[in-house]
């Protein structure tokens, strides 16, 4: 009867959520531990744009950008409804006044934050929605700093691109050709990754530079990292959980958690059996998910046999778009700009193109429910073909070869060959083209509202030659389309935690375990509230999690130090 290791705080899973709370912890005066079962950290939050929404946040109030906590409550209320205990009133006010202290702690131990100037809120329309935006991401970080460790970090977004590019400049990059500001974006991006490669510097940006600045806070702060070690189940005692068993290489070993056990494992993206049971209408094909290959659901299903409530499991963040093969192009973005529409095969639209792609993508499955939606299709004219560079080149207006010949990008004459080439109805998408256009030549959309929110327009062509960012007409042949499927990031349904991030059954906490991120049903409900909603929800808990468990929170019902009759290894 024996104990392997034992520290304060363990963390199941290395992405921002369980980074956070072992950084949390070992500020409180606790021992920390972060487990990975794959080689790399970072999980999610690594491959993703590494960008965090908060309302009112540290970053925000010394820019002078007006917002408070009063207001993001507001747009909670506005924006994600009644949606059951997942986002109560009390976690969405854990949420926003323990965010901005999460924020100043990472600030304290060196963590650089700048703005997202202008990546507005996703539905900044709604009451307490922000026009500016309330994102923010860190600053390009230098991997030396993290010496052996850097190979251990998760590739991500930037690394896919080839560029150094942080997640803001990505939606100038595209625009070099139509606008002066986004070219000297591009401009610099193309700079500092031309000096990174001469200088054989590695420039972190996006979500890899997030995981390494918080990877760079745990090992100052003395917090093991454990990669290559999987979860194997939890050490139950007299009702709380005490531990966990792991299993590094061919030894099975039990790690004691004095304080308290953090899931931060991730969700269940590529668990094909978890998604048939519990998707619902929205059900994907698993092959078309790109969430963190580590999203298979273990830790959350453990839970779930300890009596652990959940919610949400039919949801995810859905991120619409092209197939695969188009992935290194710019046509995922095609929706947010002038002379595109999506379409059922019916040839009707069925959504505001350029909303929210969590919006867009649960817009697919409801209208499948109605006519053939997933996949749908994106249409567009040879006036989009000639605006827009393509893919990573210079090369304005160029359509790769073999996109066309391959079937993955659709041409044709006309919008009726167009259709019958696609097995879209004729007739449907004539007329809708029709009645699309005579609006959108004003840049339009009386149907759908397109182009009337600052999200819209900031994702849009910021050129001066189109009547509306997000809006414009299809006009001129040849036409052409291609497949949009509902692929996700990651699922957000999971385990039902309080406001102190504990796991909930349905008579009270499970002493001794905490959750967050995608392992937990999220307190942003069925909407993606701004850039970074997914990656705050994680890091934000993480934080709330580790602080209740070492004694610094507010809560009356402080957890207790057990006493460990041990278990065998």
């Amino acid at each position: 009867m024996h104990w392997d290791f034992e520290f304060d705080v363990v963390s199941v899973g290395s992405g921002g959520g369980g980074l956070v709370a072992a950084a949390s912890a070992s500020d409180a005066g606790g021992t920390a531990l972060v487990v990975e079962k794959r080689g790399v950290l970072g999980g999610s939050t690594g491959m993703s744009g590494g960008v965090v929404w908060l309302p009112n946040n540290p970053v925000m109030k010394r820019d002078g950008i007006d917002d408070s906590e009063e207001r993001g409550m507001r747009y909670f209320a506005s924006t994600v409804g009644d949606v059951g205990p997942a986002s109560s009133d009390a976690r969405r006010r854990t949420f926003l006044s323990s965010g901005a202290d999460m924020i100043r702690l990472l600030e304290d131990k060196g963590v650089a934050f700048v703005r997202c100037d202008g990546y507005s809120d996703y539905y900044s329309n709604n009451d307490g929605g922000h026009d500016i935006g309330r994102s923010i991401e860190p600053r390009p970080f230098d991997g030396r700093r993290i010496g052996e460790w850097l190979p251990k970090i998760q590739p991500g977004m930037a690394a896919g691109l080839g560029m150094s590019v942080k997640t803001n400049e990505l939606r100038h990059v595209q625009y070099f050709n139509r606008s002066l500001r986004s070219f000297v974006i591009a401009a610099r991006v193309q700079l500092r990754t031309w000096v990174s490669a001469l200088t054989k510097r590695p420039i972190l940006t996006n979500g890899t530079a997030l995981i390494a600045e918080l990877v760079r806070v745990c090992l100052d702060a003395g917090v093991e990292l454990w990669t290559d070690t999987a979860f194997e189940e939890f050490i139950v005692e007299d009702g709380a959980v005490t531990g966990i068993r792991v299993r590094r290489g061919e030894d099975v070993v039990a790690v004691r958690a004095r304080k308290g056990v953090v899931l931060a494992s991730g969700g269940f993206a590529h668990n094909p059996a978890l998604r048939r049971e519990h998707g619902g209408d929205q059900t994907p094909d698993p092959a078309w998910s790109v969430a963190n290959p580590g999203d298979t659901g273990e830790a959350l299903s453990a839970a779930i046999a300890l009596g652990a409530q959940t919610d949400l499991l039919d949801e995810a963040w859905w991120l619409p778009g092209p197939d695969r093969a188009l992935g290194a192009s710019t046509l995922s973005a095609a929706r947010n700009r002038p002379g595109t529409i999506i379409v059922g095969t019916d040839g009707r639209r069925f959504v505001n193109e350029s909303n929210s792609y969590v919006e867009v993508g649960k817009a697919m499955f409801a209208r499948d429910q109605v006519t053939p939606a997933v996949p749908s299709w994106l249409v567009f004219d040879d006036g989009y073909r000639r605006r827009y560079a393509h893919r990573r080149s210079l090369l304005v207006g160029r359509l790769s070869p073999e996109w066309l010949e391959s079937g993955l990008i659709v041409q044709a004459a006309t919008l009726r060959e167009l259709a019958v080439s696609c097995g879209i109805d004729p007739q449907g998408l004539e007329q809708q083209v029709a009645e699309f256009n005579r609006h959108a030549a004003a840049g339009e959309d009386p149907q759908f509202g397109r182009g009337t929110s600052a999200y819209n327009v900031c994702l849009g062509d910021p050129g001066g030659s189109v009547p509306n960012a997000a809006v414009g007409p299809l006009e001129s042949g040849p036409f052409y389309a291609f497949r949009v499927f509902p692929s996700d990031v990651g699922t957000c349904g999971g385990l039902i935690t309080d406001e102190a991030a504990r796991v909930l059954t349905a008579d009270g906490p499970i002493p001794g375990l905490y959750a967050t991120g995608n392992t937990t049903a999220t307190v942003m409900g069925r909407h993606y509230l701004g850039a970074g909603a997914s990656i705050a929800n994680s890091m934000v808990f993480g934080y709330v999690a580790a602080r209740h468990a070492l004694g610094g929170s507010d809560d009356p019902e402080q957890p207790q130090d057990r006493k460990t009759q041990g278990v065998s290894a």
